[in-house]
């Protein structure tokens, strides 16, 4: 982690005892600053009674730009290279995720907004790249994963293939266009990449073929490497995009991952849009649409079920031979994280029964201890409670009481660093993994803010 700055100390100690100073490089060792993200942390932070959970939110929230970016002009273009913190690599699920908040800023601060901009420019690259992969260097270093057994080139870091990997710029893409109007980054080098997109997910509803793409890593570690010779385990092409991996970066078990399967199709439909309303494409923006339509026909055929206890809820995993896999993983997407990327409503009926059901102990993947309650799963496996789990059962909750619980959780188990982790013990937070994880940081960020904005009372409490 950076160098601790002393900007601020609060006159109070936190959970652990220790005095409450601020944990943010000093401002002359920060990556980027932005003047709109400083008058939101000072205006919300006012806004907090509890100085320990204020101290948090100053942390966490710009953690990313404090950090993790490195700004560049390429070819007098914006680039923008996210780490994720402690790996010096860039995911393009995480660099979204990791601007996410800040997007309701841009058009207030310029230069905030020439930052996220990058972060579409650089995504774009990499996308032509090799769609199939999920995390990239800085440049053609070589390094990371590069003795995996697929066809890795030196700009790779990672090359599992993930479903969200290529959904994920497209929210961003969507939103930033929504937010600022601006369509100038929005051009045939980002269409070029939004085809390869669409073909990516033909290619992987492998309808007549296994198509291109195959992993295997020779580990000891079972999810680190891919059954089937490296194409997965078997499935019966019924229209459901393959991803070979989970958003977690562990192998699926039954290739059609649900969550990401599902939010594949609010991508396609937010990529229609954009084609009709950017490019006049209504070719392109039709077949968009008709697979998202065909996606989701198979999906509301194969993906839910009657469960025992629960009703009607969304399986994990499945196969297209009636095999499904119940259960949850903090990564998102996520079952519980659906209503959060515009997939469903928080009403709605299967949502809701599906949600008891992940936040239940019928979860394999959910654990209860002395500290708190949250989805893991198996990348660092059990008992070990990820904290984003908890920041996105708030984000998605309508009941003060249960967002309150989880704030006061969070407060908790941040171990006395006063940042989020990747995961904790449930039983002893102070066993945690990744001090430095700028996406659950800001993540908790966002949870805050949208606390500030839709119930202040409970930062007032």
């Amino acid at each position: 982690m950076a160098a601790a700055g002393l900007m601020t100390s609060w006159h109070t100690t936190g959970t652990e005892g220790k005095a409450l100073i601020s944990r943010r490089p000093p401002k002359e060792k920060r990556k980027f600053s932005s003047e709109a993200v400083e008058r939101t942390i000072e205006m919300v932070r006012n806004h907090i009674s509890d100085p320990e959970l204020a101290w948090m939110f100053e942390n966490c929230f710009p953690n990313t730009l404090d950090t993790t970016v490195t700004f560049t002009l390429k070819n007098n273009r914006p680039d923008t290279f996210v780490i994720t913190g402690d790996i010096h690599a860039m995911w393009l699920r995480d660099s979204t995720a990791q601007v996410w908040p800040y997007l309701p800023m841009v058009s207030e601060d310029g230069a905030l907004k020439n930052l996220i901009a990058g972060v579409i420019n650089r995504q774009t690259d990499c996308i032509l790249i090799d769609p199939y992969a999920n995390a990239f260097n800085i440049g053609p270093t070589g390094g990371g994963w590069e003795d995996d057994l697929t066809e890795m080139k030196p700009e790779l870091h990672e090359r599992k293939w993930e479903i969200d990997s290529l959904c994920y710029p497209i929210r961003l893409a969507y939103r930033y266009w929504k937010e600022t109007g601006d369509h100038t980054w929005f051009d045939e080098k980002w269409n070029q990449a939004m085809h390869l997109v669409v073909k990516t997910f033909r290619e992987q509803q492998r309808k007549e073929a296994f198509g291109p793409y195959k992993f295997q890593r020779v580990t000891a570690w079972q999810t680190d490497t891919v059954a089937g010779a490296g194409y997965g385990n078997p499935i019966q092409p019924v229209g459901l995009i393959c991803s070979i991996f989970r958003p977690s970066d562990d192998a699926t078990i039954y290739p059609f991952l649900v969550p990401s399967n599902l939010f594949a199709i609010v991508s396609l439909r937010q990529l229609a849009e954009m084609q009709i309303e950017l490019f006049s494409d209504n070719n392109f923006a039709a077949e968009c649409n008709l697979l998202a339509q065909d996606v989701q026909t198979a999906l509301e055929t194969y993906a839910i079920e009657e469960h025992l206890d629960f009703g009607r809820v969304y399986a994990y995993e499945v196969d297209g031979f009636g095999n499904q896999l119940f259960m949850d993983d903090a990564n998102i997407p996520s079952l519980l994280s659906l209503p959060y990327l515009d997939i469903c409503k928080t009403d709605d009926p299967v949502y809701l029964a599906t949600r008891d059901f992940v936040l239940s102990k019928q979860n394999p993947y959910f654990f209860k201890g002395t500290y708190g309650e949250g989805i893991g799963g198996p990348h660092v496996g059990l008992q070990m409670i990820w904290p984003m789990s908890i920041i996105m059962r708030a984000l998605t909750s309508q009941s003060d009481t249960e967002i309150q619980i989880c704030l006061e959780t969070l407060k908790k188990t941040h171990a006395g660093t006063g940042f989020m982790h990747e995961s904790f013990h449930m039983n002893h937070p102070q066993n945690f993994t990744r001090k430095w994880f700028a996406w659950a940081n800001t993540l908790f960020g966002e949870l805050i803010l949208k606390t500030y904005k839709e119930r202040p009372h409970l930062l007032m409490s």
